[in-house]
Protein backbone atom coordinates (compact mmCIF):
# COMPACT_ATOMS: atom_id res chain seq x y z
CA UNK A 1 0.00 0.00 0.00
CA UNK A 2 1.30 3.37 -1.02
CA UNK A 3 1.16 7.12 -1.25
CA UNK A 4 -0.24 7.45 -4.75
CA UNK A 5 -0.42 10.36 -7.17
CA UNK A 6 -3.55 9.97 -9.29
CA UNK A 7 -3.58 11.85 -12.59
CA UNK A 8 -6.61 12.59 -14.76
CA UNK A 9 -4.34 12.21 -17.76
CA UNK A 10 -6.68 13.53 -20.46
CA UNK A 11 -7.50 16.64 -18.44
CA UNK A 12 -3.86 17.18 -17.44
CA UNK A 13 -2.65 16.99 -21.04
CA UNK A 14 -5.49 19.20 -22.27
CA UNK A 15 -4.22 21.85 -19.88
CA UNK A 16 -0.68 21.47 -21.28
CA UNK A 17 -2.04 22.07 -24.78
CA UNK A 18 -3.95 25.13 -23.62
CA UNK A 19 -0.84 26.67 -22.09
CA UNK A 20 1.19 25.83 -25.20
CA UNK A 21 -1.37 27.61 -27.39
CA UNK A 22 -1.19 30.69 -25.16
CA UNK A 23 2.62 30.77 -25.26
CA UNK A 24 4.02 29.97 -28.73
CA UNK A 25 7.62 28.78 -28.47
CA UNK A 26 7.00 27.57 -24.92
CA UNK A 27 10.03 26.16 -23.08
CA UNK A 28 8.81 23.62 -20.50
CA UNK A 29 10.72 23.60 -17.20
CA UNK A 30 11.64 20.33 -15.46
CA UNK A 31 13.63 20.91 -12.29
CA UNK A 32 13.82 19.83 -8.66
CA UNK A 33 11.64 16.76 -8.16
CA UNK A 34 9.98 17.28 -11.55
CA UNK A 35 7.13 19.26 -9.97
CA UNK A 36 6.07 16.09 -8.18
CA UNK A 37 5.92 13.95 -11.35
CA UNK A 38 9.60 13.09 -11.74
CA UNK A 39 12.10 13.95 -14.46
CA UNK A 40 11.37 10.97 -16.66
CA UNK A 41 7.62 11.59 -16.79
CA UNK A 42 7.93 15.31 -17.53
CA UNK A 43 10.55 14.62 -20.20
CA UNK A 44 8.04 12.31 -21.88
CA UNK A 45 5.30 14.93 -21.64
CA UNK A 46 7.60 17.63 -23.07
CA UNK A 47 8.38 15.32 -25.99
CA UNK A 48 4.66 14.72 -26.46
CA UNK A 49 4.18 18.49 -26.70
CA UNK A 50 6.81 18.65 -29.43
CA UNK A 51 9.14 20.83 -27.37
CA UNK A 52 12.56 21.35 -28.94
CA UNK A 53 14.04 22.73 -25.69
CA UNK A 54 13.58 21.70 -22.06
CA UNK A 55 14.81 23.87 -19.17
CA UNK A 56 16.36 22.16 -16.13
CA UNK A 57 17.65 23.51 -12.85
CA UNK A 58 21.25 22.29 -12.64
CA UNK A 59 23.98 20.53 -14.60
CA UNK A 60 23.37 17.44 -12.45
CA UNK A 61 19.73 17.41 -13.57
CA UNK A 62 20.83 17.88 -17.18
CA UNK A 63 23.13 14.86 -16.86
CA UNK A 64 20.14 12.73 -15.81
CA UNK A 65 17.45 14.17 -18.06
CA UNK A 66 19.58 13.93 -21.21
CA UNK A 67 18.77 10.21 -21.25
CA UNK A 68 15.02 10.91 -21.23
CA UNK A 69 14.75 13.96 -23.53
CA UNK A 70 16.24 14.08 -27.00
CA UNK A 71 16.08 17.83 -27.65
CA UNK A 72 18.21 20.69 -26.34
CA UNK A 73 18.50 21.30 -22.60
CA UNK A 74 18.81 24.73 -20.99
CA UNK A 75 20.47 24.81 -17.54
CA UNK A 76 18.88 27.64 -15.54
CA UNK A 77 21.48 27.88 -12.76
CA UNK A 78 24.18 30.27 -14.01
CA UNK A 79 27.68 28.99 -14.74
CA UNK A 80 30.39 29.90 -12.24
CA UNK A 81 34.14 29.44 -12.71
CA UNK A 82 35.44 26.66 -10.51
CA UNK A 83 32.20 24.69 -10.46
CA UNK A 84 32.45 20.90 -10.57
CA UNK A 85 32.67 19.82 -14.22
CA UNK A 86 29.79 17.57 -15.31
CA UNK A 87 30.13 15.77 -18.67
CA UNK A 88 27.31 17.04 -20.89
CA UNK A 89 26.51 16.77 -24.61
CA UNK A 90 26.68 19.73 -26.97
CA UNK A 91 22.90 20.04 -26.94
CA UNK A 92 23.11 21.47 -23.41
CA UNK A 93 22.93 25.28 -23.22
CA UNK A 94 24.38 27.08 -20.19
CA UNK A 95 22.96 30.18 -18.56
CA UNK A 96 25.47 32.86 -17.58
CA UNK A 97 24.93 35.93 -15.44
CA UNK A 98 28.29 37.69 -15.64
CA UNK A 99 30.84 38.77 -18.21
CA UNK A 100 33.38 36.53 -16.48
CA UNK A 101 31.00 33.62 -16.90
CA UNK A 102 30.82 34.22 -20.65
CA UNK A 103 34.62 34.24 -20.90
CA UNK A 104 34.70 30.97 -18.97
CA UNK A 105 32.54 29.14 -21.52
CA UNK A 106 34.57 29.46 -24.72
CA UNK A 107 32.91 27.53 -27.53
CA UNK A 108 29.79 26.75 -25.50
CA UNK A 109 26.18 27.52 -26.25
CA UNK A 110 25.03 30.19 -23.79
CA UNK A 111 22.04 32.26 -22.74
CA UNK A 112 22.93 35.49 -20.95
CA UNK A 113 20.68 36.43 -18.02
CA UNK A 114 20.13 40.14 -17.33
CA UNK A 115 19.51 41.56 -13.86
CA UNK A 116 15.80 42.04 -13.26
CA UNK A 117 13.94 43.60 -10.34
CA UNK A 118 14.28 40.16 -8.69
CA UNK A 119 17.88 41.23 -7.98
CA UNK A 120 18.92 37.59 -7.88
CA UNK A 121 21.56 37.39 -10.60
CA UNK A 122 22.26 38.77 -14.06
CA UNK A 123 24.48 41.14 -16.00
CA UNK A 124 23.98 44.84 -15.31
CA UNK A 125 23.58 47.69 -17.75
CA UNK A 126 27.18 48.67 -16.97
CA UNK A 127 28.34 45.22 -18.12
CA UNK A 128 26.86 45.52 -21.63
CA UNK A 129 29.82 47.26 -23.35
CA UNK A 130 32.10 44.40 -22.22
CA UNK A 131 29.82 41.75 -23.69
CA UNK A 132 30.71 42.57 -27.31
CA UNK A 133 34.13 40.99 -27.08
CA UNK A 134 33.04 38.27 -24.66
CA UNK A 135 30.34 36.82 -26.95
CA UNK A 136 32.75 36.46 -29.88
CA UNK A 137 34.00 33.15 -28.48
CA UNK A 138 30.65 31.58 -27.52
CA UNK A 139 27.53 30.54 -29.39
CA UNK A 140 24.94 33.00 -28.14
CA UNK A 141 21.47 31.45 -28.01
CA UNK A 142 19.83 34.61 -26.67
CA UNK A 143 19.25 36.72 -23.59
CA UNK A 144 16.94 35.95 -20.66
CA UNK A 145 15.11 37.82 -17.92
CA UNK A 146 13.58 36.24 -14.82
CA UNK A 147 10.79 38.41 -13.42
CA UNK A 148 9.17 38.50 -9.96
CA UNK A 149 5.79 36.88 -9.36
CA UNK A 150 4.26 39.80 -7.45
CA UNK A 151 4.57 43.51 -8.18
CA UNK A 152 3.49 45.23 -5.00
CA UNK A 153 4.83 48.58 -6.26
CA UNK A 154 2.40 48.58 -9.20
CA UNK A 155 5.16 48.37 -11.80
CA UNK A 156 4.58 46.82 -15.24
CA UNK A 157 6.36 43.57 -16.17
CA UNK A 158 6.23 44.41 -19.88
CA UNK A 159 7.82 47.81 -19.30
CA UNK A 160 10.65 46.14 -17.40
CA UNK A 161 11.35 43.83 -20.35
CA UNK A 162 11.06 46.73 -22.81
CA UNK A 163 13.61 48.64 -20.75
CA UNK A 164 16.09 45.80 -21.12
CA UNK A 165 15.32 45.38 -24.81
CA UNK A 166 16.11 49.05 -25.33
CA UNK A 167 19.38 48.78 -23.39
CA UNK A 168 20.48 45.70 -25.32
CA UNK A 169 19.58 47.31 -28.62
CA UNK A 170 21.42 50.52 -27.68
CA UNK A 171 24.48 48.38 -26.88
CA UNK A 172 24.12 46.78 -30.35
CA UNK A 173 23.88 43.29 -28.96
CA UNK A 174 22.03 40.58 -30.91
CA UNK A 175 18.34 40.37 -30.01
CA UNK A 176 17.14 37.38 -32.00
CA UNK A 177 15.81 35.53 -28.92
CA UNK A 178 14.68 36.62 -25.46
CA UNK A 179 13.74 34.02 -22.84
CA UNK A 180 11.22 35.30 -20.29
CA UNK A 181 9.65 33.98 -17.10
CA UNK A 182 6.46 34.88 -15.20
CA UNK A 183 4.68 36.82 -17.93
CA UNK A 184 0.99 36.55 -18.78
CA UNK A 185 -0.05 35.52 -22.28
CA UNK A 186 -1.33 39.00 -23.11
CA UNK A 187 1.95 40.52 -21.89
CA UNK A 188 3.91 38.23 -24.18
CA UNK A 189 1.72 39.32 -27.11
CA UNK A 190 2.44 42.98 -26.33
CA UNK A 191 6.17 42.33 -26.41
CA UNK A 192 6.04 40.30 -29.61
CA UNK A 193 4.08 43.08 -31.34
CA UNK A 194 6.54 45.74 -30.21
CA UNK A 195 9.64 43.70 -31.15
CA UNK A 196 8.65 41.58 -34.17
CA UNK A 197 12.27 40.74 -35.02
CA UNK A 198 12.83 39.08 -31.63
CA UNK A 199 11.48 35.65 -30.71
CA UNK A 200 10.16 35.66 -27.15
CA UNK A 201 10.17 32.25 -25.48
CA UNK A 202 8.40 31.75 -22.15
CA UNK A 203 10.01 29.33 -19.69
CA UNK A 204 7.11 27.81 -17.75
CA UNK A 205 7.01 25.12 -15.07
CA UNK A 206 4.37 25.59 -12.37
CA UNK A 207 1.67 26.99 -14.64
CA UNK A 208 2.24 24.23 -17.19
CA UNK A 209 2.43 21.15 -14.98
CA UNK A 210 0.41 22.27 -11.94
CA UNK A 211 -1.97 24.87 -13.34
CA UNK A 212 -5.04 22.63 -13.26
CA UNK A 213 -5.43 21.63 -9.61
CA UNK A 214 -8.33 19.29 -10.35
CA UNK A 215 -6.25 17.11 -12.68
CA UNK A 216 -4.16 15.53 -9.91
CA UNK A 217 -4.70 14.14 -6.44
CA UNK A 218 -2.54 12.50 -3.79
CA UNK A 219 -4.01 9.69 -1.70
CA UNK A 220 -2.44 7.71 1.15
CA UNK A 221 -3.55 4.14 1.83
CA UNK A 222 -4.63 3.11 5.33
CA UNK A 223 -2.28 0.42 6.63
CA UNK A 224 -3.65 -0.13 10.14
CA UNK A 225 -6.45 1.12 12.41
CA UNK A 226 -6.38 0.77 16.21
CA UNK A 227 -9.22 1.82 18.49
CA UNK A 228 -8.09 3.79 21.57
CA UNK A 229 -9.87 5.13 24.64
CA UNK A 230 -9.25 8.46 26.33
CA UNK A 231 -6.04 8.25 28.34
CA UNK A 232 -4.52 5.30 26.44
CA UNK A 233 -0.82 5.73 25.75
CA UNK A 234 0.56 5.26 22.24
CA UNK A 235 3.42 5.97 19.85
CA UNK A 236 7.14 6.56 20.19
CA UNK A 237 6.68 9.14 22.95
CA UNK A 238 3.80 7.31 24.71
CA UNK A 239 1.47 10.27 24.66
CA UNK A 240 -2.07 9.94 26.03
CA UNK A 241 -5.11 9.90 23.73
CA UNK A 242 -7.13 13.07 24.36
CA UNK A 243 -10.43 11.27 23.69
CA UNK A 244 -11.90 8.07 22.34
CA UNK A 245 -11.14 7.41 18.71
CA UNK A 246 -8.89 5.65 16.23
CA UNK A 247 -5.17 5.70 15.54
CA UNK A 248 -4.88 5.48 11.78
CA UNK A 249 -1.59 4.47 10.16
CA UNK A 250 -1.50 5.89 6.63
CA UNK A 251 1.11 5.63 3.87
CA UNK A 252 3.10 8.84 3.54
CA UNK A 253 5.84 10.05 5.87
CA UNK A 254 8.83 12.36 5.96
CA UNK A 255 10.58 10.48 3.12
CA UNK A 256 7.61 11.42 0.94
CA UNK A 257 7.68 15.04 2.09
CA UNK A 258 4.74 14.70 4.48
CA UNK A 259 5.13 17.13 7.35
CA UNK A 260 7.65 19.21 5.43
CA UNK A 261 6.50 22.67 4.42
CA UNK A 262 8.21 25.43 2.47
CA UNK A 263 7.92 28.93 4.00
CA UNK A 264 5.07 30.98 2.57
CA UNK A 265 4.73 34.72 2.01
CA UNK A 266 1.64 35.78 3.97
CA UNK A 267 -0.44 38.74 2.77
CA UNK A 268 -3.27 40.21 4.82
CA UNK A 269 -4.49 39.95 8.41
CA UNK A 270 -6.39 36.65 8.17
CA UNK A 271 -3.55 34.50 6.73
CA UNK A 272 -1.19 35.93 9.36
CA UNK A 273 -3.68 35.21 12.14
CA UNK A 274 -4.04 31.62 10.94
CA UNK A 275 -0.25 31.27 10.87
CA UNK A 276 0.00 32.47 14.47
CA UNK A 277 -2.75 30.05 15.50
CA UNK A 278 -0.99 27.10 13.84
CA UNK A 279 2.27 28.01 15.54
CA UNK A 280 0.53 28.17 18.92
CA UNK A 281 -1.06 24.75 18.47
CA UNK A 282 2.29 23.26 17.44
CA UNK A 283 3.78 24.26 20.79
CA UNK A 284 1.32 21.85 22.47
CA UNK A 285 1.97 19.09 19.91
CA UNK A 286 -1.18 19.79 17.90
CA UNK A 287 -0.27 19.64 14.21
CA UNK A 288 -2.80 19.37 11.42
CA UNK A 289 -1.95 16.67 8.89
CA UNK A 290 -2.50 16.98 5.12
CA UNK A 291 -4.78 13.92 5.18
CA UNK A 292 -8.56 14.22 4.89
CA UNK A 293 -11.11 11.77 6.31
CA UNK A 294 -14.83 12.25 6.75
CA UNK A 295 -14.64 15.64 5.06
CA UNK A 296 -12.07 17.09 7.49
CA UNK A 297 -8.31 17.40 7.67
CA UNK A 298 -7.19 15.17 10.53
CA UNK A 299 -4.59 15.85 13.21
CA UNK A 300 -1.30 14.02 13.44
CA UNK A 301 -1.36 11.77 16.51
CA UNK A 302 2.41 12.30 16.66
CA UNK A 303 5.04 13.67 14.24
CA UNK A 304 5.11 11.71 10.97
CA UNK A 305 7.45 8.73 10.74
CA UNK A 306 9.76 8.08 7.80
CA UNK A 307 7.27 6.26 5.56
CA UNK A 308 3.97 6.47 7.39
CA UNK A 309 1.97 8.95 9.43
CA UNK A 310 -0.23 8.18 12.43
CA UNK A 311 -3.41 10.22 12.59
CA UNK A 312 -6.02 10.58 15.30
CA UNK A 313 -9.60 10.23 14.11
CA UNK A 314 -12.22 10.91 16.83
CA UNK A 315 -14.92 8.37 17.54
CA UNK A 316 -17.69 10.59 16.13
CA UNK A 317 -16.11 10.31 12.65
CA UNK A 318 -16.62 7.33 10.29
CA UNK A 319 -14.32 4.45 11.19
CA UNK A 320 -11.47 4.07 8.65
CA UNK A 321 -10.57 0.58 7.45
CA UNK A 322 -7.38 -0.96 6.11
CA UNK A 323 -7.26 -0.36 2.35
CA UNK A 324 -9.18 2.91 2.44
CA UNK A 325 -7.40 5.88 0.84
CA UNK A 326 -7.22 9.34 2.36
CA UNK A 327 -6.90 12.39 0.13
CA UNK A 328 -3.73 14.28 1.02
CA UNK A 329 -3.24 18.00 0.38
CA UNK A 330 0.47 17.98 -0.43
CA UNK A 331 2.73 20.40 -2.22
CA UNK A 332 3.91 18.82 -5.48
CA UNK A 333 7.37 20.38 -5.37
CA UNK A 334 8.19 18.83 -1.98
CA UNK A 335 6.46 15.45 -2.38
CA UNK A 336 7.80 12.08 -3.52
CA UNK A 337 5.13 9.52 -4.36
CA UNK A 338 5.44 5.73 -4.23
CA UNK A 339 3.52 5.27 -7.45
CA UNK A 340 1.67 7.27 -10.08
CA UNK A 341 -1.64 6.09 -11.52
CA UNK A 342 -3.07 7.48 -14.76
CA UNK A 343 -6.83 7.36 -15.03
Amino acid sequence: MALTLYVDTARWRAHHKHVQEQFPGLVPVCKGNGYGFGHERLSEEATRLGADLLAVGTTYEAARIKDFFGGDLLVLTPYRRGEEPVPLPDRVIRSVSSVDGVYGLVGARVVIEVMSSMKRHGVSEQDLPQLHQAIENVRLEGFAIHLPLDRTDGSDAVEEVIGWMDRLRAARLPLHTMFVSHLKAEELIRLQQQFPQTRFRARIGTRLWLGDHEATEYRGAVLDVTRVAKGDRFGYRQQKAASDGYLVVVAGGTSHGVGLEAPKALHGVMPRAKGVARAGLATVNRNLSPFVWGGKQRWFAEPPHMQVSILFVPSDAPEPHVGDELVAHLRHTTTQFDRIVDR
